[in-house]
């Protein structure tokens, strides 16, 4: 079922005045007048000045409203694979920790990447097993997010050989398929400002915001020929797997939450990937199982409809984008670990 044109155009936003940034002449502010930064003109760094992204670097000035420093920073809207927060590839995930690990999981299920109090997102896996081989090569499809007493998916589309101009990417809400034209900076945002979807590029590329949540970036990537050639998928002719490159930056995650990536923003995580192997593989493929795309049934869900934060709860700390190729602090009591 899509969502019927009258509402859809009523939802589709291309400028939420009281809740994102605006930018004049390279300085930015705030427009919610909540904002510590409101109505703040804070000069945007040189190699960002706009939030269209330049093709050199893919970066757009970004302000956060919710801080008081009101420093504008470079932020890219696309998924940073070598970032903190990312699950790339087959799929190559970097935690919380900064550490790499795989998770192989099985072509055609679904896993809980992260279940905690209020939020579980799950992945559905494609994948192929190729000839004398023990396991699936796999890759991230779709996502399902359960928050609240809402749903919500984007998924990539299957193609048999892959066409950069055509656009692959399939969003629902709430059970309901929904139809964001391409083009960028479209925005899409529900009613209640429960969640909101911004093009980050004109096809393949958008950014998943659930406020004081979560952000997600997601791109939708083929597997190539060059992959093929030196992983030997053996990738059938029909089917170039188009999948998604993600990335998640949390904001306040408690001390509980689980998931394949989720439990390595636990405090007391012991990473039992084995460090200087070149392919560390992380299991759990029993623990974090669930039936569908947005189900929470998964052994070690913690995901409750009801669940909410409290501050005592909460970790009380945002899980931003650490480039760990800077150097090892985050700014945030992490460290880029080796």
């Amino acid at each position: 079922m899509k969502i019927q044109r009258s509402n859809y155009l009523f939802l589709i936003l291309l400028l939420i005045a009281a809740s994102i940034a605006e930018i004049q002449g390279g300085s930015i502010t705030c427009t919610n007048q909540n904002s510590p930064c409101f109505l703040k003109w804070p000069q945007c760094p040189s190699e960002c000045p706009s939030q269209s992204p330049s093709s050199a670097n893919n970066k757009v000035c970004y302000l956060n409203c919710n801080k008081p420093t009101c420093q504008p920073e470079c932020k890219s809207k696309k998924p940073n694979c070598n970032g903190p927060g990312a699950a790339c590839l087959d799929p190559r995930f970097i935690g919380g920790d900064g550490r790499v690990f795989y998770f192989h999981g099985k072509s055609n299920e679904h896993f809980s990447l992260v279940s905690d109090l209020n939020l579980q997102i799950n992945a559905r896996f494609i994948g192929t097993r190729p000839a004398g081989r023990p396991r699936d090569s796999t890759w991230i499809q779709g996502l399902g997010l359960l928050f609240d007493s809402h749903t919500f998916s984007v998924e990539s589309t299957k193609a048999t050989a892959w066409d950069q101009e055509v656009d692959h990417l399939k969003f629902s809400y709430d059970g309901m398929e929904l139809e964001i034209p391409e083009g960028y900076p479209i925005m899409w945002q529900a009613t209640e400002n429960a969640i909101k979807v911004e093009r980050t590029s004109n096809k393949n590329s958008a950014l998943i915001t659930i406020p004081e949540v979560v952000e997600i970036s997601v791109n939708v990537v083929p597997v190539t020929k060059e992959d093929d050639r030196i992983h030997n998928y053996q990738i059938p002719t029909d089917d170039c797997f188009a999948h998604l490159e993600v990335q998640f930056r949390f904001f306040g995650l408690s001390s509980d939450v689980e998931g394949v990536l989720g439990r390595t923003y636990q405090p007391d995580f012991v990473n039992p990937a084995k460090p200087g192997v070149a392919m560390p593989v992380v299991g759990g493929e029993n623990k974090y199982r669930t039936t569908s795309l947005l189900s929470s049934d998964c052994g070690s869900c913690v995901f409750s409809p009801a669940g909410v934060l409290t501050r005592k709860d909460s970790l009380l700390m945002s899980y931003g984008t650490l480039d760990c190729t800077r150097g090892s602090n985050s700014g945030n009591g992490l460290v880029c670990r080796k």
